[in-house]
């Protein structure tokens, strides 16, 4: 048979929050926390839900065994006065219709009390599971806190390892890891002074050639100028002997 909302809603409130927290700590997790936490909040929604409904059934029953309580007590004092009118038989007819009343309005209240204590049962229930849960998130935070405070000094420790098995290198490999770096850093130099070096020359070369062009183009230049004078001086000359 399938536990009732009362059994699961017990096992939840008995149960150890010690040994949750101790298989908590055990896994390194919050995750059976967490699990619990919602049980507690699915089974604390179906009991507010419940006592909702007893609680309506309650206020029910009451008014009905007021209703009956009130009749019954009307019915009495009527039954009183047919006797003294001597109206025996609507006498005799109310009291048995006050005794029906009256059995009703017994039935209603004893069923009343009955659904009282219980919707009162489910109440405290509700409190004391609210309590749990309130008890539980709150440890839950802690757990959560302490897990990562574990983490961090497991992370603390890993590294003052390291640093350790650092210091323990021999001044010999330091030195070698030094003379390795230094080693690599003079071929990164000498790589760097011969890309100068060529870009240098590269830029001399081209400097030297622009000026041998230019010393070439000022030769040019005279060596013409000099071929046209001469040319001119000769077509005077023919000209004045012409005239003569």
């Amino acid at each position: 048979m399938a536990p009732t909302l009362f059994e699961k809603i017990n096992t939840l409130i008995s149960a150890n929050l010690h040994s949750i927290v101790d298989r908590a700590l055990e896994t390194n997790s919050v995750q059976v926390m967490d699990e619990y936490i919602r049980q507690v909040e699915r089974n604390l929604e179906a009991l507010e839900d419940s006592a909702a409904t007893v609680g309506g059934t309650v206020k029910t029953l009451k008014r009905k065994y007021e209703e009956f309580a009130s009749a019954a007590e009307k019915l009495d004092r009527d039954i009183d006065t047919l006797i003294v009118k001597g109206k025996n038989d609507l006498a005799g007819a109310a009291q048995a219709e006050l005794n029906t009343k009256q059995q009703l309005s017994q039935e209603y209240y004893q069923q009343w009390q009955s659904q009282e204590g219980q919707y009162q049962k489910m109440l405290d229930m509700r409190l004391k599971l609210e309590g749990r849960l309130t008890m539980i998130k709150q440890e839950r935070e802690h757990l959560r806190s302490l897990i990562e405070l574990a983490e961090a000094k497991k992370v603390t420790l890993t590294t003052i390892k390291s640093l350790d098995q650092l210091s323990t290198v021999g001044d010999e490999q330091i030195s070698s890891l030094s003379e390795q770096i230094r080693n690599r850093l003079d071929r990164e130099d000498a790589k760097l002074d011969m890309a100068t070096g060529r870009l240098s020359d590269e830029i001399d070369d081209a400097v030297r050639g622009g000026e041998i062009e230019r010393q070439l183009e000022e030769r040019r230049k005279r060596l013409l100028g000099a071929a046209g004078g001469g040319g001119d001086a000769g077509d005077s000359s023919s000209s004045s002997s012409s005239s003569s």
